[in-house]
């Protein structure tokens, strides 16, 4: 009995039953095996991405502060440029 190629590799239907129901009964032990030893691994990974995402967020607000101290700077260079010629007192020489 060949349901659509599943079980095409010799393994019959009471055998799959069999495979089931195996997992069925072992699977209140084994998965809170794999579960005490997944968690660790888990919270490393969200710590990670916590603190990867916190130097991430640092480095952007410096960034942005570079970048609006320049602008202030260029902005300032260009009122000074356009600035009319101050007018005053001729200096003796």
């Amino acid at each position: 009995m060949n349901f659509f190629g599943i079980f095409g590799n010799g393994l019959k239907f009471g055998g799959a039953v069999a495979i089931g129901a195996a997992a069925v009964l072992l699977a209140p032990i084994v998965l809170p095996v794999i579960a005490g030893v997944l968690k660790p691994v888990a919270k490393g990974v969200i710590k990670g991405g916590l603190l990867a995402y916190e130097g991430a967020k640092v480095a952007l607000a410096e960034t942005m502060e570079t970048i609006e101290d320049v602008a202030a700077e260029a902005k300032a260079e260009i009122a000074e440029s356009h600035k009319p010629p101050v007018k005053g007192k001729k200096q003796a020489a």
